[in-house]
């Protein structure tokens, strides 16, 4: 049906215009939440996110295996909501089983973007709409170490691949968001 990428900072209200979308894009939706509650703070995160969300919707809660998650519930919903990619990149990037232990740095970027490419492929063929959330990550500071630099650098690759992909992509900036991609200007 469609891929929609809603790009957007920290607290930029990226998460609640996907949620507005969603709830006006179908009755029947299913969440597909990425974090993992690894601590405390995170865990009252998570809390006020499910707490934000219609009582009619289905949460599906999945860190790693996205593609398989829209294959199973992409005919029993009008929208996946996945929300979000940079929280899936960082789970990938941080296990070190993936792709296999002992792997460089070079092989974990390699994996994630092929499982982004597959990813985008699986939701833009997809025939129930597919929202996915991300935070754009370039428009601070370059990290001061290797870790940081690397996710930063994956996760505006995945981004792009996915923004490819995408037939709507919107940027949310302080609650505000701008359409900067759709079929319109997909079309030119």
């Amino acid at each position: 049906m469609a891929l929609v990428l809603v790009l957007g900072g920290a607290r930029s209200g990226k998460s609640s215009f996907a949620e507005q979308l969603a709830a006006t894009s179908g009755s029947r939706v299913v969440y597909v939440a990425t974090a993992a509650a690894g601590d405390d703070e995170m865990a009252r995160r998570i809390v006020n996110h499910r707490r934000r969300r219609p009582a009619g919707w289905l949460t599906v809660e999945e860190t790693h295996r996205l593609e398989r998650v829209i294959r199973e519930y992409e005919s029993k919903a009008d929208v996946l909501l996945i929300d979000c990619l940079t929280m899936w990149v960082t789970n990938l990037l941080l296990n070190d089983s993936l792709p296999a232990y002992g792997s460089t740095a070079e092989d974990k970027e390699s994996f994630i973007l092929e499982q982004a490419r597959q990813l985008g492929g699986t939701a833009a063929a997809s025939p129930a709409r597919i929202i996915m959330v991300a935070n754009e990550v370039g428009w601070g500071l370059v990290p001061d170490n290797a870790l940081g630099r690397s996710f930063r650098d994956v996760a505006g690759r995945v981004n792009q691949l996915l923004a490819q992909e995408a037939e709507e992509v919107y940027l949310v900036v302080a609650g505000l968001p701008v359409e900067i991609k759709s079929l319109v200007f997909k079309r030119r």
